[in-house]
């Protein structure tokens, strides 16, 4: 089974783990690019289709690029088109594909051009429309925020340590399992539980 992992420098960190975790079991394709803010992931969908092609997993996140606020003008972009662009690059992934995974953004260790309050809001917004449309959710932010200080880099408190890129990839993978299991059942729906999951830095961009 194929799998595709989409996302910013946070699954970047995590996705070769992910692939290494799955070697043997799935065939695991990332693009080899930051994928950015959401009106970039979704630039990519028409350039990384081919690559795509035969997934029947997506495991996906957006959320702190488009937060990210460099001038103290507001973010990128604001929740409306935040919201926008995911909802369309969501038609666009479930018309392609059999599951679509989404993984919240993650938390900092202290606020600087990202804040906790934007990530926080942010994902407040988007995981219940996800959650509406049948995307299963992956709360990386329960995750991380649960000893956030041994998973997230002291000097860069936008990313993952070693530790924390363990975990997360860990999860992932677990994440991936239960959706192949709920394909080959002939259903949509994951066998993780997440309902204890589902919650909603000083670098310049990730």
């Amino acid at each position: 089974m194929k799998v595709t992992i989409i996302g910013d420098s946070i699954a970047m960190q995590y996705g070769p783990k992910v692939k290494d975790l799955l070697d043997g079991e799935f065939e695991v394709w990332q693009p080899d690019e930051n994928c950015r803010c959401s009106k970039y992931t979704l630039r990519g969908l028409f350039d990384w289709e081919r690559s795509m092609r035969g997934s029947d997993i997506v495991h996906w996140n957006n959320g702190h690029w488009d937060l990210c606020n460099l001038f103290g003008d507001g973010p990128f972009a604001s929740e409306e088109e935040y919201v926008r662009n995911m909802l369309r690059i969501l038609d666009i992934l479930q018309k392609r594909h059999k599951v679509i995974i989404y993984a919240t953004t993650t938390p900092l260790l202290k606020d600087g051009y990202n804040r906790n309050v934007d990530v926080e809001r942010y994902n407040s917004v988007i995981v219940p429309l996800l959650k509406e449309r049948g995307v299963i959710i992956n709360d990386l932010h329960v995750l991380v925020m649960s000893d956030i200080g041994r998973y997230i880099d002291e000097e860069d408190p936008i990313h993952l340590n070693p530790k924390g890129i363990e975990v997360c990839a860990s999860q992932v993978a677990e994440y991936i399992r239960a959706a192949a299991k709920s394909i080959e059942k002939g259903t949509s729906e994951s066998s993780v539980d997440d309902s204890e999951t589902d919650k909603t830095g000083a670098p310049v961009l990730i």
